[in-house]
């Protein structure tokens, strides 16, 4: 062992008999080590019978405890965890027990019900274990959750910040860059230059989806097609498939989409111009085919328009995008669906990955990865 771990360890050992408990990710920041280091060192101390160990806080031993008994191989850090060689030479599908994997998203429900499943089946496939900590979109509560998970011992985080376009603007999110763990970026990006931007992340490619969707509308003869979207994290990618599939197949411009004011508008107000603006466009604008987000838009959607005598799919065909409910509609309705579950999976992967490699010659270049969502035809 080389002085230096002996030293620390020595260090460790001393701090927790002083102190009877501590937590593994305060006790990183005040050794300024990786919790990933230290975490090699306590698996060390645990199987010599040093201290004691749970999910995310080390202890000393009290008289009279009789220490686990190790796994063959246990005491070697790494090389004792079953490391598997994997693709690129990475330690791909490397055990990861004990470790504790933080989800910071904006909440379990709807789109990122998938994702949280995604990577929850990941993370425990590998012997760790998964907390998550929900934003619900309000300011600066992703950081705080961040670092609350951060506090109860996360060795890593899946970080889906509030950014409402999907990318940070100018001067925020510069933080995530700072973290003192492993984090993969999960349904974000951080555009070149950006702190964030050197980052793992793993995206779905909306801007694929929505131009997969405009393309099947011209296979079907459509040659005036709209975007309708409220302003989401999702939107402003959409937005950009779209008038790229445009321009690229010479589509005729649907009208413009109706210029925001002041301030921002209620659910109710979005949703009545979203309305106004389908209806003026099928009426006056030539428009025959639409591409709606979200799905539960396109179904409220549809009878109000049908109200206004525009016949779907006569007048207007409709592809929705996320697919998380248009196939229950009356008339079931085609839909762009992005890879949810596979997004939280890969982005759960790669985490694990990182911190099986992190400090070895096996380390990876960052990674960005963007899923194809699929398009789904319903009759």
């Amino acid at each position: 062992m080389r002085p230096h771990v002996d030293q620390r360890q020595a260090q460790v050992l001393a701090l927790v008999q002083a102190r009877g408990s501590v937590r593994v990710a305060e006790l990183a920041r005040e050794l300024g080590v990786s919790p990933v280091t230290l975490r090699r060192d306590i698996e060390a101390m645990a199987a010599r019978g040093e201290i004691h160990r749970m999910h995310g806080v080390i202890s000393r031993l009290e008289p009279g405890r009789i220490p686990a008994v190790p796994p063959a191989g246990a005491a070697g850090g790494a090389a004792g965890r079953g490391v598997e060689s994997g693709h690129r030479g990475g330690p791909s599908g490397a055990s990861a027990d004990g470790l504790v994997i933080g989800m910071v998203v904006p909440t379990t429900e709807y789109y990122y019900a998938e994702v949280v499943r995604g990577a929850r089946e990941v993370v425990e496939a590998r012997g760790a274990r998964l907390t998550v900590g929900l934003t619900r979109y309000l300011p600066g509560e992703d950081r705080t959750q961040a670092d609350r998970l951060l506090s109860t011992g996360a060795d890593g985080l899946l970080l889906t910040p509030n950014w409402d376009s999907g990318s940070p603007g100018p001067g925020e999110g510069a933080w995530a860059a700072e973290l003192p763990v492993p984090t993969v970026l999960v349904e974000r990006w951080a555009p070149p230059g950006h702190p964030a931007a050197g980052l793992d992340r793993v995206t779905s490619d909306h801007a694929h989806g929505a131009a997969r969707a405009v393309q099947h509308l011209v296979e079907s003869g459509h040659r005036r097609i709209a975007l309708a979207s409220r302003e989401t994290p999702t939107s402003a990618r959409l937005r950009a498939g779209y008038e790229a599939a445009v321009a690229a197949l010479g589509l005729a411009p649907a009208p413009a989409w109706p210029t925001a004011g002041p301030g921002p508008l209620s659910d109710a107000e979005a949703f009545a111009r979203t309305l106004d603006y389908l209806h003026e466009a099928v009426a006056e604008g030539g428009v025959t085919a639409a591409l709606i987000h979200s799905d539960t838009d396109a179904i409220m959607l549809i009878p109000r328009l049908q109200a206004r005598g525009v016949r779907v799919p006569e007048d207007l065909a409709v592809i929705t995008y996320d697919d998380e409910v248009a196939g229950l509609a009356d008339v079931p309705l085609s839909a762009v669906a992005p890879a949810k579950g596979e997004v939280g999976a890969r982005a759960a992967g790669l985490l694990l990955d990182r911190l099986a490699a992190a400090g070895t010659p096996h380390e990876s270049p960052r990674q960005h990865l963007e899923l194809l969502p699929r398009l789904t035809i319903r009759a």
